[in-house]
């Protein structure tokens, strides 16, 4: 586990930006946290790493945006889905082995949701600041590395209670 401590919406880009590295075709991101609390901010430096050169906007209201990049991208928002088992979501994820998915609210999604590869939980903590706290089941995600490339950008990035390299 890794937290990190957002200072305002630069040192999430950061994150951001520093996450993409992380990221490649078929990977799952869920993204917990309130509304306002910097979730489409996070998704949108991601893309920005990943080569979206256009604008990233939250699909609250077409519950999916896809972006062209060196690692196409799909930003889901399951808030507004009838159920776990909307029909629309399936047709959605059909293709997810070929995108980066960021998953918006993955809670609506119940048993549904598939094991990330990262879990993003982002709380507020009064004016821009947010808490950040990254976890992640895959051996392969180094949440230490990615504290310390934090850590050089400036970034407060904390290993969490039992973090270890995954």
């Amino acid at each position: 586990m890794l937290v990190v401590r957002s200072e305002g919406p630069g040192d999430t880009q950061a994150l951001g930006g520093v996450l993409a590295d992380l990221l490649r075709p078929g990977d799952l991101v869920l993204l917990v946290g309130d509304v306002g609390a910097g979730k489409t901010t996070l998704v949108r430096a991601v893309a920005a790493a990943l080569g979206v050169t256009g604008p990233v906007t939250s699909p609250t209201f077409t519950l999916a945006n896809r972006y062209d990049a060196r690692v196409p991208l799909l930003h889901i928002d399951a808030y507004r889905l009838g159920s776990p088992d909307d029909e629309e979501l399936g047709l959605l994820l059909d293709d997810a082995d070929r995108h980066v998915t960021f998953i918006e609210w993955p809670q609506a999604l119940g048993d549904h949701a598939s094991a990330p590869r990262i879990a993003v939980a982002i709380e507020h903590q009064g004016g821009d600041r947010r808490l950040i706290t990254l976890s992640s089941p895959a051996a392969d995600v180094d949440l230490e590395q990615l504290g310390d490339d934090l850590r050089a950008r400036h970034v407060d990035a904390q290993p969490g209670p039992g973090a270890g390299a995954g």
